[in-house]
């Protein structure tokens, strides 16, 4: 899986974040406005600009910038580490989105943590595996993040339903600190605003075989990149570093977006940290 942003992309956040203009931006890497929107806009980098310069004005780690310039990615996980736990992938017009599914093998027991856009392939999934589904947990009430919430809560309605006041008549937020069990899984919540201003990440302990704890992190954070944050620069990364990037290296981290990643893989190559 491609990542999320591409390194246009992410000094398109950075540049954002430092508000600097294209005028700035170009004049530092030594481009044109028109060469920069383009690498911008594609992430192809043009052999006669300045990477580390463009880097330092807009306050990203030109190194890690330019490692995913010239392709980086991060390592898949093992595919069996995480007994209990599946990606479910859906999209809408050309626009992918993230859920996650995990479970206890022995009991059945079964949550998800957001819900895409398509109901019906998440029930088929919950009753192909033969699961009761015991609670939906929402990172950020973002529309590609609830859309099927209603649907999946009409087809599965003793499930409890995690999420800030107002996403759904029965949500509740889970406050930091209080444990949810389904089955031999323990959840908890760390709040993560800045991308939204509800943002919440989930981390999973409790797995078979003492595998590395699962962070569940929305759109708080992608592989080698951030969730833009039109309002908080500050907090978004800040609530980043001290949530999620203060977690173990061998954390299993589960963006919106995008391939997963883990704790010490973005903090070797995010340029945003």
């Amino acid at each position: 899986m491609t990542l999320e942003d591409h390194a246009g992309d992410i000094v398109s956040k950075a540049r954002d974040r430092a508000n600097l203009s294209a005028w700035a931006a170009a004049q530092a890497a030594g481009l044109s406005e028109d060469a920069l929107a383009a690498f911008e806009e594609d992430g192809h980098w043009p052999a006669h600009g300045n990477l580390t310069a463009l880097a330092r004005v807009v306050q990203l780690d030109a190194t890690k910038l330019a490692a995913i310039a010239n392709g980086w990615s991060p390592v898949p996980p093992p595919p069996d580490q995480w007994q209990g736990l599946a990606r479910l992938s859906s999209a809408r017009r050309g626009f992918a989105v993230n859920a996650f599914l995990a479970w206890d093998a022995a009991t059945r027991d079964a949550i998800l943590f957001d819900t895409g856009f398509d109901a019906d392939a998440v029930t088929r999934e919950i009753e192909s595996r033969q699961l009761t589904l015991r609670a939906l947990a929402i990172t950020h009430s973002h529309a590609d993040h609830v859309a099927a919430l209603g649907a999946l809560h009409r087809q599965f309605p003793a499930a409890r339903v995690f999420a800030a006041q107002g996403v759904h008549a029965e949500a509740r937020p889970l406050p930091p600190g209080e444990v949810l069990a389904i089955g031999a899984l323990r959840v908890t919540a760390r709040l993560t605003p800045g991308h939204a201003e509800d943002g919440v990440t989930y981390v999973l302990t409790g797995w078979p075989g003492a595998a590395p704890a699962v962070a569940v992190v929305g759109d708080a954070l992608f592989a080698g990149s951030v969730g833009r944050a039109e309002d908080d620069w500050p907090r978004a990364l800040g609530a980043v570093r001290e949530q999620i990037l203060s977690l173990p290296d061998e954390t299993l981290l589960c963006p919106g977006h995008g391939p997963l990643t883990t704790v010490g893989q973005e903090r070797a190559h995010n340029p945003f940290f």
